[in-house]
């Protein structure tokens, strides 16, 4: 599921939450029906199509690091690579 924004992220997220889903890793979360979503900002594919691979790279290290993505922790990794 895209989302615009973190807020958007939190807020699917927390409502997928409270209705039960268990959370894995990598922005995805698995909803009582046994579905999985993996609700991602927009943010992060801008921050993957970049040029450099090395800004790539640790874009992909902090989202694999992660359970709810979140947008400040993917930024700083791309700014620090």
């Amino acid at each position: 599921m895209a989302c615009a924004d973190q807020a958007e992220v939190d807020e699917y997220w927390d409502k997928l939450a409270k209705a039960g889903a268990t959370p894995t890793q990598c922005g995805w979360i698995k909803d009582p029906f046994g579905l999985s979503w993996q609700i991602v900002p927009r943010r992060f594919t801008e921050l993957i199509r970049d040029k450099d691979p090395r800004k790539v790279k640790a874009v992909m290290e902090a989202m694999m690091t992660m359970v709810k993505l979140d947008v400040a922790g993917l930024e700083r990794a791309y700014n620090e690579a």
